[in-house]
């Protein structure tokens, strides 16, 4: 690869396909190893371009003022857990810590917060795939953080947040009591929460739509298995043209 343009392609081509690096190197004409390295040194070189472009999704959010600057001037922000499916774990606590009863798999997980324009401004880091939404959440977010002015919009993972984040103003549906049904108006309001929130569901499943975010990590490295994620994320969110015109400004192989 000797052009700018050939080296974005790869790299852009293995984020949506997530070929192993013998299929890699046989479709670009190198070796096993050689493949390997050039992905690591342009998901590097990636990663030094977004931060520049200052399109990173953060990775900590601890204060209200923190919390604004990310997401200025907003009123809605949308909140949600995903998991992706990690290798099976040789040791027997970490297979427990990372296996998930919802998806029936060893996975890690992430919280995400998005604003109404898809745009995944908060990526929490991973955790094990056996924690809850709402237990994540209250590790990440300090009581206080989310004024209210801004409404969060959560599913029923949350569930315990309007309990215990009695500042927050919080639209989630509401849950089917045991042994009872919902009233009609129950479930009229629950229909339309769900029809907002669907904006995180789009910007998750625009992500998804690259193999690298959906496939078992191929790299055990745990800085690459973190770095993949972010740059994955922010590709929903961000115009592949600015990438292109300042993808490799900085360095070339």
């Amino acid at each position: 690869m000797r052009t700018h343009t050939e080296k974005l392609f790869f790299i852009l081509f293995y984020y949506k396909c997530y070929p192993t690096f013998d299929v890699l190197g046989l479709l670009f004409d190198l070796d096993r190893s050689n493949a390997c390295r050039n992905v690591q040194k342009l998901m590097l070189m990636a990663e030094n371009v977004l931060e520049k472009k200052m399109v990173l999704p953060e990775r900590k959010i601890s204060t209200v003022e923190e919390l604004l600057e990310l997401f200025p001037g907003v009123k809605d922000l949308f909140i949600d857990g995903t998991e992706r499916p990690i290798q099976r774990p040789k040791d027997r606590e970490k297979q427990k810590a990372n296996y998930s009863g919802k998806k029936k798999a060893h996975t890690r997980k992430n919280i995400l917060i998005v604003d109404k324009n898809r745009r995944i401004g908060y990526l929490s880091p991973p955790a094990e795939g056996k924690k809850h939404d709402f237990g994540m959440f209250k590790e990440l977010f300090p009581p206080g953080l989310f004024p209210k002015s801004i409404v969060l919009w959560l599913d029923l993972g949350f569930t315990g947040v309007e309990r215990d984040y009695p500042a927050a103003t919080v639209m989630m549906p509401k849950k089917k009591p045991k042994g009872g049904e919902l009233s009609d108006a129950e479930k009229a309001r629950n229909k339309a929460i769900s029809g907002f929130r669907v904006l995180v569901e789009h910007a998750i499943g625009g992500l998804k739509r690259f193999g690298i975010a959906t496939e078992k990590c191929l790299f055990f490295k745990r800085d690459f298995i973190s770095l993949r994620y972010i740059q994955t994320r922010v590709r929903i969110s961000f115009h592949f043209g600015v990438i292109s015109e300042t993808y490799f400004a900085y360095t070339s192989l």
